[in-house]
């Protein structure tokens, strides 16, 4: 399945400069899209889509969601937000206003151009579950106002939106939960679990653990996750989800940091810290919509993106702050 423009149309990706985002551009770029990448570098970096800078259907727009944006596209990746703890934290207030503010502004455009637009959403909306794994009929139990709400909240509120506009004017919405996912470009010094185990390990440092270490998480490799996207933009107008996209492997946070050590060959020894607030105890996502709506289904086992991931962040540890 491809996306739901045809070969040839124009696609944009707002928070194309990030993590997600330029992994997609790519994507669309080799399926013979035009692509419009539209980040304002909060988080996002050029550095991650330098090498599509020169490609002939690929357009780089400096650009801050929360204010309208007026171009014309053939459908809508919406990416744009902080997506880690150190980043959404960092300015809780742009948060919120990325995600209720900017996704207002594309839903929007998408309205007048009567154009499909995929909202990329996250498991954060269940917030610290108490039903296990998370189906995506589960509301949540989200702390409306902890440390984490300006991210969880906004993710919800920006799903609302995404409804209301598919019930009121006729929108071609589609909303994903993205479950943790890990892979090459990940920012370092985001503060993530994978990159920070990582990060640690490759330069000998003790690696953070939380809490007794037990706490779990279903890890997906970026490729497959945006397999998901890919599928999700192709179902038929009027299936707007929401669907889990995640792997249902569930591993602690232990089982975690000994992969990591034993695929870098480090050192380092396990560092215990204190809970941060709200912070879940479980993750895992059941995919049983995915499967039988996008025939989609995470094929790259955690150690194998691991692996991955781990040589790539070999030749850029050395930069981290």
């Amino acid at each position: 399945m491809t996306g739901r423009a045809s070969t040839g149309q124009r696609v944009l990706v707002t928070g194309g400069a990030g993590f997600l985002g330029s992994h997609l551009c790519e994507r669309l770029l080799a399926q013979g899209h035009e692509v419009l990448c539209v980040d304002n570098c909060f988080t996002g970096d050029k550095r991650n889509i330098r090498h599509l800078l020169a490609h002939p259907r690929f357009e780089f727009l400096r650009h801050d969601v929360c204010f309208p944006l007026y171009v014309e596209v053939d459908a809508i990746y919406n990416l744009a937000c902080p997506a880690s703890p150190v980043h959404y934290q960092r300015d809780p207030v742009q948060t919120t206003k990325t995600s209720v503010m900017g996704t207002i502004n594309l839903l929007g455009l998408a309205k007048r151009l009567k154009i499909p637009l995929l909202q990329a959403s996250t498991s954060e909306v269940y917030g610290d579950p108490a039903l296990h794994p998370q189906p995506e009929s589960y509301w949540g139990n989200v702390n409306p106002i902890g440390p984490r709400a300006c991210y969880d909240e906004g993710k919800r509120c920006a799903e609302t939106l995404c409804f209301d506009y598919h019930r009121q004017y006729g929108l071609d919405v589609k909303v994903v939960r993205i479950f943790n996912t890990y892979g090459p470009r990940m920012n370092p010094a985001d503060g993530r679990v994978v990159s920070n185990f990582i990060v640690q390990a490759l330069r000998g440092e003790p690696i953070t653990l939380y809490g007794d270490g037990e706490q779990t998480r279903s890890f997906c490799y970026v490729d497959d996750l945006l397999e998901g996207f890919l599928r999700m933009m192709a179902t038929p107008p009027g299936f707007a989800g929401p669907v889990n996209l995640g792997n249902p492997g569930e591993f602690s946070m232990r089982e975690l940091a000994h992969e990591v050590l034993e695929l870098t060959g480090s050192a380092s020894t396990l560092e215990y810290r204190p809970l941060p607030a709200d912070d879940p105890r479980q993750r895992q996502p059941d995919i049983a919509l995915a499967r039988a709506r996008l025939g989609w289904e995470p094929t790259v086992a955690l150690r194998e993106g691991l692996i991955r991931t781990i040589e790539h962040f070999r030749g850029v540890v050395d930069a981290v702050c």
